[in-house]
């Protein structure tokens, strides 16, 4: 009897419960590791052993840990975010709120008194706990508030309350960790909300890690103490309230006790920076910037990033001037229009990455430097002079490498709208809570139309001065070219002879860089003197003044 091909009804009835068990087995381990990742709840919503706090106990070896509660009604029980065990002490710290009338601008007042010719005006309170009831913490854990605009294309964290929450949770972390000047407790930081906490507090470099709304740092103490000694907001000069934190970083950042007590993260790397791309019409302005830093005697590194369009004559010119040189790749301003002056300027965060340094101080190559300004190095990331309201001008800063940091500002420069389109706007949103150093240090050549210095004079005691409108280079010796280019907010004969001044002393090598080209001498005799209006000097006009620079007879055609 031939045999049928049809398959015996056992087989077929086993079929289906072979095929569930394969799925059953291949589903589980996806199911387990769904039901992983899925937010740690109970019934009550309540958060238990989160991976933070796994994290937290295995760094201090799983002892009992003291736990500090900050912005906490005191109604909400701690086991909302913790499961009480009983190696788990956990305090609930106790502060004012800050006063809701008080704004971002009473905080960075548009105008103070740098001379102290009138009584400055008070620093607002920002109240804080009394840090001594909580000297034993081992975590920090906080609340941070969130602005309702937070991630709609601004930072939308200009918050008073914010702030607050920030600089409470610092404090109470260095006076947790600050046992003796020589000997440090590690205090661990958490904190959670949507909006996460400033970076201008919170280095990206102490994170530890961060999950959903949840981060945790380990702080480095010292750097985290001067933040905190600094001047809340720029109502004051940092010097003024920070004396003791600026003889503490000098007593950091001497060898001698970097030896005695092994303060390796702190040793000495510090450098000035500038940064050149685009075109070479800075390079002239770089040479004259290195040469004037050395001429006030400060022997620190100066480093100059340089993009490809930067030529290698030009280059041994930056390097014969003392720069030491790295090429970097420009950066793309994504809300500048195509072809204006601050299209690439985004380039200059390229400064974040020199990480072989501790501090940089940036300054844009239409500087000139007239006194030492080495003791600013000792101003923690970011200070910087005032330009406008609650705003800093970012031709020179103080800064603080760090890889993380650089890729933080790359992944926000497409979210985070810059108000002016370039670099300056950018970064004004990304560290709100700046630290303000004098005016003086950052002396930007403009004056009112108002101004009762008709002659535009530069005060004595600059520390620097920051040449806006046609660089000095850009024109005949003779004459500044300000006086009657329709800019003559910018021009002033003091500022302009001070410049030649360092030019005249650079090397004959040297001064070739800031030769004329075709291009500029025709502009100069075409808008300059084809076009003078009033007073080119303030005792002439530009008509009149017979130029001798000698630079016009060696026209450079390249």
């Amino acid at each position: 009897m031939a045999s049928s091909n049809k398959p015996s009804s056992a087989y077929s009835s086993s079929k289906p419960k072979y095929f569930l068990l394969c799925l059953l087995f291949v589903s589980l381990p996806i199911l387990l590791l769904v039901l992983s990742l899925k937010p740690k709840l109970n019934s009550s919503n309540r958060i238990e052993i989160t991976d933070w706090f796994d994290l937290v106990r295995k760094e201090i070896n799983g002892r009992k840990m003291k736990v500090g509660l900050v912005n906490f009604e005191r109604s909400i029980s701690s086991s909302k975010y913790f499961r009480v065990l009983q190696e788990t002490e956990i305090v609930t710290v106790n502060c004012n709120r800050v006063d809701e009338k008080l704004t971002w601008n009473d905080i960075y007042p548009e105008w103070i008194d740098e001379n102290k010719k009138w009584i400055s005006p008070t620093c607002p309170e920002v109240p804080m706990p009394r840090l001594e009831d909580y000297r034993d913490l081992d975590v920090v854990f906080a609340r941070i508030p969130c602005n309702e605009n937070y991630g709609k294309g601004e930072r939308g964290i200009r918050d008073v309350f914010s702030l607050q929450v920030n600089l409470v949770v610092g404090n109470l972390v260095v006076e947790s960790g600050w046992v003796k000047p020589d000997v440090d407790r590690t205090v661990y930081v958490v904190f959670v909300g949507s909006c996460g906490p400033m970076v201008e507090i919170f280095r990206c470099d102490d994170l530890l890690m961060h999950q959903g709304e949840y981060w945790v740092y380990k702080p480095e103490l010292r750097r985290l103490k001067q933040k905190m000694l600094m001047p809340v907001g720029s109502c004051q000069l940092a010097p003024n309230y920070a004396e003791t934190g600026r003889e503490v970083w000098r007593k950091f950042m001497s060898k001698t006790t970097l030896r005695e007590h092994n303060y390796t993260t702190f040793s000495q790397r510090l450098a000035y920076a500038t940064v050149l791309h685009s075109s070479e019409a800075y390079v002239c302005g770089a040479i004259a910037l290195a040469h004037s830093i050395r001429q006030s005697k400060s022997t620190i590194d100066l480093l100059l990033l340089a993009d490809d369009s930067i030529t290698n004559k030009s280059i041994r010119g930056l390097r014969a001037a003392g720069w030491k040189i790295s090429r970097i790749e420009r950066i793309l301003s994504p809300f500048a229009k195509k072809g204006t002056y601050n299209e690439w300027n985004y380039s200059k965060l390229n400064i974040w990455k020199l990480t072989d340094y501790d501090k940089v101080i940036f300054i844009d190559a239409d500087f000139l430097v007239l006194k030492n300004i080495d003791q600013f190095f000792y101003y923690p990331q970011l200070s910087a002079s005032p330009n406008d309201n609650t705003l800093f001008n970012s031709g020179l800063m103080v800064i603080e490498p760090s890889k993380c940091m650089f890729d933080e500002l790359m992944e926000k420069r497409f979210s985070v709208k810059s108000y002016n389109g370039g670099d300056q706007g950018f970064l004004n949103e990304i560290f709100i809570w700046w630290h303000r150093l004098p005016s003086k240090l950052n002396f930007l050549k403009i004056f009112e139309s108002n101004d009762k210095n008709i002659h535009h004079e530069i005060p004595e005691d600059v520390y620097t001065i920051h040449y806006l409108g046609v660089k000095p280079w850009f024109c005949y010796k003779d004459y500044d070219c300000n006086w009657d280019k329709f800019h003559t907010e910018f021009a002033s004969d003091s500022a302009y002879k001070r410049w030649w001044k360092v030019y005249e002393a650079m090397p004959k090598k040297l001064q070739s860089y800031c030769g004329l080209t075709k291009k500029m001498d025709s502009s100069i005799r075409k808008w300059i003197r084809g076009v003078a209006r009033n007073a080119c000097l303030s005792d002439g006009n530009c008509k009149k003044i017979e130029v001798k620079d000698p630079r016009q007879k060696h026209i450079l055609y390249e």
